[in-house]
């Protein structure tokens, strides 16, 4: 699969179908910003991308419209991500399209979704779909990422492209466990340069983490043309290098563009995936 962002239909003009088509899911391989990252063929991390889609509708049998959201995990072994246009075009296809039931429609997006993410690679998996009706809406939370918020800190902030060596940790004291959190993460989108506006959260143990470099550090994110997932591994792959943690899980969670919501999570350690709550941006 020789997928590149360049040639997706990000930044460009695109036909809206509302008949349902899988082939406008574009998928795009991980491998290659993966190398960048100094990432081999076993990564140093578990974890997965977790999606939310706001904007699912279909037709009954008898042409009623139906209204859903959309929980989607892709585990972090796929081979390839899906382009969020991509996705945001292929669930639109849904809209004037008939399915005989609501478990219908989980079943194809989980085969659709499932086919695209493990495309190429040395075998198949599959992703979870979660779809909420209307009478479950009431039951969705809104809950801030918990943790000590870095963002209380008035510091001087001088770079804007990723900087790795704002990073330090305290190596000659004892080693800590804790939770920090920011609402002040940013990036751009990789092909159309549009902001992505993120809250992240950082659990480690080890040594101590200076607190003001680690801000730093995130803020410089904020002029850096990258995907989520690419940001998200970026910033495991850094803290890990600089600060030797013994245990580390990076989670952030992006505002949502198109109707879609995207956030991901690397663990270096078995660790549950954290529920798909979303934040008071989002």
């Amino acid at each position: 699969m020789n997928n590149t962002p360049e040639q997706s239909l990000l930044g460009k003009p695109a036909a809206y179908r509302d008949q349902y088509d899988p082939g406008l899911l574009y998928p795009i391989a991980r491998a290659d910003k993966r190398r960048e990252l100094g990432i081999g063929a076993q990564a140093p991390f578990f974890g997965a991308d977790l999606w939310t889609a706001y904007e699912l509708s279909w037709l009954t049998p008898r042409g009623r419209p139906v209204v859903a959201l959309a929980h989607v995990t892709v585990p972090c072994e796929t081979p390839n991500i899906v382009e969020s246009k991509s996705f945001k075009l292929y669930l639109n296809s849904f809209s004037n399209t008939r399915f005989a039931s609501p478990e219908e429609v989980q079943a194809r997006l989980r085969t659709d979704l499932g086919e695209a993410v493990w495309r190429g690679g040395a075998g198949s998996g599959s992703v979870g779909v979660r779809l909420l009706l209307p009478d479950a809406f009431d039951r969705e939370q809104v809950h801030e990422l918990d943790g000590i918020n870095l963002d209380r800190l008035d510091i001087e902030c001088t770079h804007y492209t990723p900087e790795p060596s704002l990073l330090t940790a305290a190596f000659d004291e004892q080693p800590v466990e804790e939770v920090l959190v920011s609402n002040l993460l940013k990036s751009n989108c990789l092909v159309t340069g549009q902001p992505d506006w993120g809250s992240v959260q950082i659990r480690y143990a080890g040594p101590q983490i200076d607190q003001g470099g680690l801000l730093r550090y995130l803020v410089s994110f904020r002029n850096h043309n990258e995907f989520h997932e690419q940001c998200v591994e970026r910033i495991f792959m850094d803290l890990r290098a600089r600060c030797r943690p013994v245990k580390l899980a990076v989670y952030a969670r992006y505002t949502r563009r198109g109707g879609l919501d995207i956030n991901p999570f690397r663990t270096s350690h078995p660790l549950a995936l954290p529920a798909n709550v979303r934040t008071a941006r989002q």
